[in-house]
This record gives structure tokens, sequence and C-alpha cells, in this order.
């Protein structure tokens, strides 16, 4: 159950929408189900003899009967009140109950008060009714109705559990602001996708990622073409900022801004001067040159997959000041991937940041001295410019989205173990959109891994299963079984071929980082493998066809052994599934 509290100025205005058609004509036998006194609230949608205006003037009392200069500028407290969708449909009287329920505990109507504000309850769809109410009340003062809307979420919370409806996250304040309902009705009548709110602030946040100051990030917000005003004191210092989308304005003609507050908690001047400040943990050397002629996009995403390695162990730790820390450095990382990849994943991974997003704020104050090395990783990956869906590209971005997941997952576990609900949802959510991604950007460089690794003669592939079995015993036959064994063993042929140890390179990625949450062990291990060996991410099929024991000349498939999967069919006769996480 979502309430979804605004104020406005037009009495008429909203009443009209409610008893009208709707946008679409969804509205259906608009009427009054409650009301402060329904013999005193003239019902349009029952009474033939009612009017809108009746009701307007009869809700509108209270405020005109004061002096002009006492009368609020916005004196109309609306309040839409939805079921959560695969609820049961509530009756004429539930909603009666709810809405009575809703204007006691926001302090518009308390019961018993007989000088209360005057409010009405309509109902025309099944699934919804909307609160209006005049912000007046009979006695001339204004209800004191502060955080009305963490009280009406507390109140739709205890109305789900008794009624045994679908209990929705607890909200803490400190998630961003929604977009009002007059911001979705403009959108909308505009062919906009989303309210200018939500395009900002991801905009917004997109320039912030990885800025090394806040120069840097002033000239990114003009370079995304967005409006931006800075407010400016006396003494010539910037104190502030607003931005706005070219196009939006108001019915004035004026460009309709968004302070970076009123965009989201963290996103105001001050807030973003605390993340601007120069971390502990930064290392700009990581990004230095590797052994590999790759392309600049493939040797940033390499490195990150390192330092969100890093991460990782700290999310695991107990110090929550440094663990809010790095949860705002992985916003900013994947803020810096999605506005940095292919088409391939662009549309899941703008997901994923967008909802991780609601995952980066807590009431745990962050200590932001912690999250350089992350904000230096997003920097890299922004500066390196966009990356192909393809080559060392894609396989990088497919290293770096196999840690990504493990980093989503473990940001659930802190979450819900501290019970922060709408932000254990959100990396939830999150970890889903990074997992399609990765099995977009995996498929083309582990099925090449895949074939090759069912090449190798059978004697090889039973080492490297007995080498897997001295280094992981309790999951060794389970990992056998999985997918991503084939592109495992090619991985350790490989790295043996480039003069490493497998055995001692397999231990090394192991002890790199927890595997207990990972969906696909050997995938992980197949990234890890890559990176630690600093062995090519895309291996390169033509290349593999010269070397003899990758690719025999009358390659024969392997036959089960007694170290390898017993239910593993022949590689030639069977195609294998495709990367998963």
């Amino acid at each position: 159950m979502v309430p979804d509290i605004s104020t406005g100025s037009r009495t008429y205005g909203l009443l009209a929408y409610l008893y009208g058609p709707g946008r679409r004509d969804e509205h259906t036998d608009p009427h009054i189900v409650a009301a402060w006194r329904p013999e005193l609230a003239p019902d349009p949608g029952r009474d033939p003899a009612a009017t809108l205006k009746q009701l307007t003037d009869r809700l509108d009392l209270p405020v005109l009967a004061l002096p002009k200069d006492r009368r609020p500028a916005r004196h109309v407290w609306h309040c839409p009140v939805r079921t959560a969708p695969g609820d049961r449909h509530l009756t004429d009287a539930e909603w009666s109950e709810v809405a009575r329920r809703i204007v006691h505990a926001t302090g518009i109507a308390e019961d018993g008060d007989d000088k209360a504000c005057r409010w009405i309850a309509v109902r025309h769809a099944d699934d919804h009714i909307h609160i209006a109410a005049t912000l007046k009340r009979e006695d001339g003062r204004s209800p004191r109705r502060h955080e009305d809307g963490i009280r009406a979420q507390s109140e739709c919370r205890k109305i789900e559990r008794e009624w045994g409806l679908q209990v929705l996250n607890q909200g803490d304040g400190t998630a961003a602001r929604r977009s009002t309902s007059a911001e979705r009705s403009k959108a909308e009548r505009t062919g906009r996708a989303e309210p200018p709110r939500e395009t900002l602030r991801e905009q917004v946040r997109q320039a912030l990622a990885g800025a090394a100051d806040e120069d840097e990030f002033f000239r990114r917000l003009t370079e995304a073409g967005l409006r931006l005003e800075k407010r400016i004191a006396p003494s010539g210092d910037t104190i502030g900022y607003k931005v706005a989308l070219p196009g939006d304005r108001n019915r004035d003609g004026q460009p309709v801004w968004f302070p970076g507050s009123k965009l989201a908690p963290d996103l105001s001047l001050p807030k973003i001067r605390e993340r601007l400040e120069p971390g502990t943990d930064g290392d700009e050397s990581a990004f230095a040159g590797h052994v590999h002629q790759s392309s600049r996009p493939a040797r940033a995403r390499r490195n990150t997959t390192r330092i969100a390695e890093q991460a990782l162990t700290t999310l695991a730790g107990d110090h929550d000041g440094d663990i809010a820390a790095k949860l705002v450095g992985v916003g900013e990382l994947l803020d810096a991937v999605a506005q940095t990849s292919p088409a391939s994943t662009r549309r899941e991974l703008s997901e994923a940041a967008r909802t991780f997003e609601r995952a980066t704020r807590s009431h745990i104050r962050a200590e932001h001295a912690d999250h350089g090395a992350l904000r230096s990783a997003a920097r890299g990956i922004v500066r390196a410019g966009n990356a192909l869906g393809k080559g060392e590209d894609g396989g990088t971005t497919a290293m770096l989205l196999s840690t990504m997941v493990l980093v989503t997952i473990a940001a659930i576990r802190w979450h819900s173990a501290r019970g922060h609900a709408q932000q254990a949802a959100a990396a939830r959510q999150a970890a889903q959109h990074l997992r399609a991604a990765y099995r977009t950007a995996a498929a083309t460089p582990m099925n090449t891994m895949y074939a090759q690794g069912r090449q190798l003669p059978a004697p090889v592939r039973d080492r490297y299963a007995h080498t897997l079995e001295g280094a992981l015993p309790a999951q060794a036959d389970r990992l056998l079984c999985e997918p991503g064994w084939d592109a495992l063993v090619a991985t350790l042929a490989q790295a043996e071929k480039a003069g490493h140890d497998a055995e001692a390179l397999l231990q090394k990625a192991i002890e790199s980082g927890e595997l207990d949450t990972a969906d696909n062990v050997t995938d992980v291990l197949v990234w890890r493998l890559s990176r630690i060996g600093e062995l090519p991410a895309a291996p390169i099929s033509a290349r593999a066809r010269t070397d003899p024991r990758l690719h025999p000349p009358q390659p024969q498939a392997p036959k089960p052994t007694t170290t390898e999967c017993p239910a593993r069919k022949d590689a030639n006769s069977s195609r294998r599934p495709g990367p998963r996480r």
C-alpha cells in the first residue's frame, strides 16, 4: 500500500481530475467513500444535483474565512493511496477506514478533533483512492503534519499486516524525493519517457561519477547538455547549484529548475564536496599500462576489477562507516560503467546503477576517506571512454561484472542485517540487472573458452580436475558439473602456456575473495585467473588453432573420468549452455 503526498493550490482543479474520465478514460464510477462530515460533503458522483463547485466551496471554507494574508499559497493536501499489484480489491468500507486512519496518522484530522481540517476520499478505480484536504483547520490554525509522509507510510505498513496485504518495505527517510503526480502527468503530456526529476538525477550522478573536483563536475553537467545555474555568495564563492532540462518550462515559459538537494539528499553541493575530498586509498598508478596491447577501456576495466575485489573484503567486515563509504563508491562505479558500456549491455547496466542508487544511502554515516580507490576507478572508467561489446573490451567488461555481482550480493547481506529493507531490495534488483548484463557480455568469450576446454586431451582435463580437487575439495564435485568448468580448464591451460604454475595461480584466485555467494564459481575463477595471470580476457579462436594442445589435428571428445562430472555429456554432441552468474 503506497501513499504519495503532495500539495497544490487549486481545489477545483484536483476535484475535476478525480471526477473526470482520467487521461486514458481509466476512471470509473468516481464517488466519495469517506469525508470529514459526510452529510456536509456533496458527492457529484452519487447526487445528480451536487456540483464540483459546491464541493470545492465546502472544502475551501476554512481557508476562505481567513484574511488573504493568512491563507497558505498551497492549501490543498493530496494523498493517493494505492494497493500493491496482486493485492485483493478493497471494499468501499475498507477504503473508508484506510482514509480515516491516514488523515489521523498524518495530523490532518485526528480522531475526535471536531476542529480538524476538512477532507474527502474519492474512489474512481479498484486499487486506489485519493484523499484531498484543505490545510486550514476549522479554528484557523494549520495542522501539525510534520513528517506526514513517513507517518502515512508507517500507518500503511500497519494496515498491510492487519489485513493480510503485501507488506512493503518501510522507508527510513533517506530515499530520493519522488516525482510528484503533477510532474508525472506533465511528462506524459509532453511525451517524455519519465519526469525530468528522474532524468536529471541520473545525469547528475553520472557527472559526479569519478569527477576529480568541483570544476570537472560542473563541466560534465554542461557537456551533458543540462542547463546549469550556480548560486554565488557575495564573497564570490559558489554555495549551491540547480539544473534543468532543455525545453522543460513552466506555464510562464521559465526553465523548471531542480536544486541538487531536491534530486537526492546526497546531491546537494555540501554533500558533493564531502565526496570530492581527496581519499586515502585512491591509487591512480593502478591504471598504468598493461602487458597486453589492449584498449584503454579494457585496461581500466581490468584494473577496476582488482579494486572491486578489494572492496568485497571491506564489505565482509564489521566497520559500518567504511562499508557505507564503499557502497557510495560502488554506486559511482556503476554510474561510470553504465555510461561507458556498449549498447548490448547499456540498458541493463543503467537500470542496475539507477536501482543501486537507493542502496548507497542509509542513516549510517559514510567515512568518505575510505572510497578513494573506487572513485579513482570510476574516474579511470569514464576517462578511458566507451567500451566496445567485443574483443578485450567485451571480455574485461564481463570480468568486471562478474565481480560486481558479488559486490551487490555483499551489499544485500549488509543492509539486510541492519534492517535496511528498501536498500536491501534495491541492491537485490541491481544484482538481477547485473546478472543479465554479465550473461550478455560473457557469452562470446566464455563460449570460445568452452570450445577450447572441450578440445583439450582427456589427460590434461583430468590433471586440472585433480588440481581443482586439491584446491577446493568440498566443492570440486559440484564445480566439475558447472557450465563454466570447460572454460576454467581452458584458462588453466592458457595460464600454463603463459608460464604460470596453474595450481599456484588457482590457489591465489581462490584466496583473492570469497566464493560462497557466487552463482557460478567456475565463472568467477575464470575471470580472476585472467586478471591475476594477466591473460587475455577474450581468447582468439584463430590464434588458438595454432596450438596443437588446444586443437589437436583430430579432436576426440574427452570421456568422463572418475574426476569429472558423471552427468557430463559428449561435448561434441550436446550444446553447452551459455554462461551464467
